[in-house]
């Protein structure tokens, strides 16, 4: 916020400086377009300027020609914000209307139509919008530093997570307030954002790696949602929930390697082969919490599919890493 409104009071001074250096009427007007061209990103602000700029020009022609024809009346005015704010709203350009109504009001309080007024305008939306998009594309505030410690924060309460399923397959009366669950959910949100703004700054570059980071974080939660609705069906401890459990404690400490290489799903597989080879349940508590464990097993592989989908892939000749 603060820098935004650091770039905004630059932009405004820069802007009627630049109208008064030029001998142009209502040249404080420049520094109000400058403020509106303003954004948070390079590409939101590209966009705004462009949409802005077109709205101000189609304002400039809609006003020139109701007070040719109408004159110049308070009546037509709001006949002109009326015909104008729908038009624009129609083409999804009614962020330009405020700029369009400032061009008209120039036109009725001079009360004349001149090509050298139009000229003025013109040249006030130019000073202001050209101004705003300089300052635009050459600072944004870098958000690696902030995505970076959210992608730690989010990480550790994965990993927190992850142990919390471990602890409950060891002992089902575990008791967990799931505040790790909720933050992580708001991290993974915080992050998406800061990741969707460095995008937006690169301009025309493909979607970054952040931005996959967090999209698969994001899916891995809700694959995370179903686990815990069923690790609440274990009510008995068995070593066939040690077995896994051991498998989540090794998966909390390899979620943070940037790699994957597919280790958890060979140790998930000779998992999965162990318990085929088991005695059968001895009676229906058994199996339906043996049937729990199973269906964890399941999920488990969805969250790992999502990581060997989203996940970079080891560099050859690098030593071997978990994911």
């Amino acid at each position: 916020m603060l820098v935004r409104v650091v770039k905004s009071s630059v932009a405004a001074a820069a802007a009627i400086e630049g109208s008064l250096l030029l001998g142009l009427s209502n040249s404080y007007t420049a520094g109000l377009f400058a403020i509106l061209g303003i954004d948070t990103t390079k590409k939101r602000s590209v966009q705004s300027i462009i949409i802005r700029f077109i709205a101000s020009v189609i304002g400039l022609l809609v006003a020139t020609a109701a007070f040719y024809l109408l004159g110049y009346h308070v009546w037509v005015i709001g006949l002109y914000i009326f015909v104008q704010y729908l038009a624009l709203y129609k083409m999804k350009m009614q962020d330009g209307i405020v700029m369009s109504s400032v061009i008209m009001l120039h036109l009725y309080a001079a009360g004349e139509t001149t090509l050298k007024l139009i000229g003025n305008e013109v040249m006030l939306l130019a000073m202001g919008l050209g101004v705003a998009a300089i300052i635009n594309l050459i600072y944004t505030p870098r958000s690696e530093k902030q995505m970076m410690q959210t992608k730690e924060a989010v990480e550790a309460n994965f990993s927190a997570i992850l142990r919390e399923i471990a602890g409950h397959l060891r002992d089902f009366n575990r008791v967990w307030n799931g505040t790790e669950l909720l933050t992580a959910m708001e991290k993974v949100d915080e992050g998406g954002k800061l990741a969707m703004n460095a995008d937006e700054n690169a301009l025309f570059q493909n979607k970054g790696e952040w931005h996959t980071y967090f999209e698969m974080r994001r899916q891995q939660l809700f694959s995370i949602q179903r686990m815990l609705d069923l690790v609440s069906q274990v009510y008995q401890n068995l070593p066939h929930g040690e077995a896994v459990a051991e498998l989540f404690d090794s998966l909390a400490e390899d979620l943070k390697n940037p790699y994957y290489t597919g280790r958890i799903d060979e140790e998930l597989s000779k998992l999965d082969a162990a318990f085929k080879t088991m005695p059968l349940p001895e009676n229906r508590r058994e199996f339906e919490v043996r049937s729990a464990l199973l269906q964890i097993n399941l999920e488990l592989k969805t969250f790992l599919s999502i990581a060997k989908q989203l996940k970079k892939k080891r560099p050859q000749g690098r030593a071997e890493a978990l994911q």
